[in-house]
């Protein structure tokens, strides 16, 4: 659910503040042991490259490399993570040193398709400067290639590959996004990404029982009950034997009747009290009510899922109403239960959609409202007990009547008996039923508790397994980003009716945009459902902004915004680091005014213990895109068209592979 903070969005300035709704799932799929071999860190590095996180697959294999793990897989993947999300002229002189070494080591593999992706990588960047009629040897080659290794060449080179090379290339890798954009149930599935990590299953435990208590001081009040009873029976034994057998036997028929009913009537009662001990919960619109805290977000959802799941013949309106006392008390006890710094209510969400479900199929099985029937149940109970009590006292009062018609001396001692008896009986009584009713309770509320953590335990292994196997992985939220990022593009060069021999270069910058989602695996970037794409085509007549809203789940796009500049209308370009907050983006203009553009939130308080937060901004800003854009419009803002003559590919230095 997507929480309803307010939200500000200028659009004159593109602005975005706040944070919607957000999760961070608990993954391995990045951790590398301090002690792991160079091929487990080659392993996790190609996993880096593959989800889109570049510069720390460029460290792991680096790292492997420098380990003694070389072949020509591991550099063919070495290679790509270099040039990953970067375009030539933003690789350093050492950089590119680098590269033209490894470009030396090809002759000493091992002849194999690695070889061969690699030698063909290593042509198309020097195919660069190269006039286009040269380059169809090289593309013959490249589409030689098995479709996956030539796949990832053209993902990982898309801002090196420039003009004749990359038209050549650019339907298939057009008709390829359009088939895989949608591939593997992408829109039934986004949404899992999205979902929080269920916190596992809860239920009240039995409260402590204060029968030891009772029962150590019931020995003495029914020890004083049975001598003062014995002493007045013997007093109506002497008086009149008869009567007195007789009223001893009425005594005890109504006396076990009062036992028997009365602790019926004295648990219920007892159990209404603990019940009405309960905390409050006041409504959200009690005026009482506190602010917009747990315990209310935890009503809302409890309001949703009832409302949503209501029977067959019920309104929703009217369901809720129907069930005000029971969604009270499961808003209590979740509210209890889960009441925890960081706990957000999405995690929280499973366990009431089930009780909302639960309450829905015991009402169709007639069981939701049993407490009706504990009702009469206890009014039959009360009504035994009054029977029997007045049986016992009316028996007393004739045993009373038997002694003073025996003997009027003992008349007195008869009546300092019943006042023992019955005070002592009543001590004794309250003592009895305290322990009876506590192990009575205790044996329920027990059974009740296993009963509800079984039931609880089963819906949240069904959801988690549910989400493990809908939510997609990192490779496949990738694969569908790049699959629209690659027709964004396309659209774009359509519609100004450009060709890549027209582009000097070009880079897109991706934003979140209001309202989203976001989640992230650990180690890993933050993916959003609704995103800003920003494109920036950069020709000899200048710069082509393209701007667009992007709802991830189903592709569409909305709210698209057009933009031309010349090169001498950049004045500058800024950013701004707010740890609270986020990273900004200021293009300030010659001719309007400063456009500010969020490109990340902050997340340093969803950043796990071993988590660097300097890291996780990195691999986040070049995720976004962010690094080679504001490269880009920072040297453009600087140069002018001095940039335009140094970074155009026709004057780019050759790269030349070692002989």
């Amino acid at each position: 659910m997507i929480d309803g903070s307010p939200v500000t969005n200028n659009s004159a300035s593109y602005s975005t503040v706040g944070i919607q709704a957000e999760t961070v799932h608990d993954s391995n799929v990045y951790f590398v042991h301090p002690d792991a071999s160079p091929q487990e860190k080659y392993s996790v590095g190609v996993r880096f490259l593959e989800d889109g996180i570049p510069s720390r697959a460029r460290d792991m294999i680096s790292d492997a490399i420098a380990h003694g793990y070389d072949n020509a897989e591991v550099r063919f993947h070495w290679v790509l993570a270099m040039l990953s999300g970067r375009a030539y002229h933003d690789l350093s002189t050492e950089e590119l040193h680098r590269l033209h070494h490894a470009s030396g080591l090809v002759r000493n593999y091992v002849d194999g398709e690695w070889k061969d992706a690699l030698s063909i990588a290593f042509e198309l960047l020097a195919m660069l400067s190269t006039a286009d009629g040269e380059t169809r040897r090289v593309l013959e080659r490249l589409r030689a290639l098995s479709p996956r290794r030539r796949d990832v060449i053209l993902r990982h080179f898309d801002l090196v590959l420039t003009g004749g090379l990359k038209d050549g290339l650019w339907a298939e890798n057009r008709e390829r996004a359009e088939t895989d954009r949608f591939a593997n149930e992408r829109v039934k599935r986004v949404w899992a990404y999205f979902e929080p990590d269920p916190i596992g299953a809860r239920a009240m435990l039995p409260r402590p029982s204060t029968a030891a208590a009772a029962r150590a001081a019931l020995p003495v009040r029914a020890g004083l009950f049975a001598v003062s009873s014995a002493f007045l029976w013997i007093l109506a034994l002497i008086a009149n034997p008869a009567a007195a057998v007789i009223e001893l036997l009425v005594a005890l028929g109504a006396g076990l009747a009062a036992a028997f009913s009365g602790s019926r009537w004295w648990y219920r009662e007892h159990q209404l009290k603990a019940k009405n001990a309960q905390p409050h919960i006041p409504h959200p619109r009690d005026p009482a009510s506190p602010g917009d805290g747990f315990t209310n977000r935890v009503r809302h959802s409890f309001d949703h899922y009832f409302s949503v799941r209501a029977p067959h013949g019920f309104a929703p309106q009217e369901w809720l109403g129907h069930t005000i006392h029971i969604r009270n008390s499961l808003v209590a006890e979740i509210a209890f239960l889960y009441r925890e710094s960081r706990i957000s209510v999405d995690r929280v969400n499973w366990l009431i959609r089930y009780l909302a479900e639960d309450a829905r199929d015991r009402h169709n099985r007639g069981t939701l409202f049993d407490q009706r029937r504990q009702n009469q149940t206890a009014a039959v109970a009360q009504g035994l007990c009054v029977i029997a009590l007045i049986a016992l006292g009316v028996t007393t009062l004739g045993m009373l009547g038997t002694v003073a018609a025996g003997s009027g001396e003992s008349l007195l001692m008869a009546v300092l008996a019943v006042v023992g008896a019955v005070l002592s009986g009543r001590a004794a009584a309250f003592s009895w039923l305290e322990a009876r009713g506590e192990e009575r309770r205790m044996a329920e509320e027990t059974q009740q508790y296993q009963e509800q953590l079984t039931a609880r335990q089963v819906a949240y292994q069904n959801w988690k397994s549910f989400l493990d196997t809908t939510r997609p992985s990192e490779l496949e939220m990738e694969n569908w980003l790049t699959c629209d990022k690659t027709l964004f593009v396309d659209e774009a060069l359509r519609h100004h009716q450009l060709t890549w021999r027209d582009l000097i270069t070009h880079a897109i910058l991706m934003t979140p945009a209001r309202p989203y989602k976001r989640g992230r695996v650990k180690g890993g970037p933050w993916r959003y459902s609704r995103y800003n794409f920003r494109l920036f085509l950069v020709t000899q007549d200048g710069v082509r902004e393209i701007s667009t809203e992007f709802d991830f789940t189903d592709a569409k796009r909305e709210k698209e915004q057009r933009s031309n500049y010349r090169f001498d209308a950049f004045s500058s370009v800024q950013v701004t680091e707010r740890t609270d907050v986020g990273y900004d983006l200021e293009l300030i203009l010659t001719n309007g005014p400063a456009r500010n553009i969020r490109v990340k939130d902050a997340d340093t308080h969803q950043l796990a213990p071993d988590e660097n937060a300097r890291e996780i901004a990195e691999i986040n800003l070049a995720s976004a895109g962010f690094t080679h854009t504001f490269r880009l419009l920072e040297g453009i803002a600087a140069d002018g068209k001095g940039w335009l003559e140094r970074n155009n590919p026709n004057n780019l230095p050759p790269f030349r592979a070692a002989d």
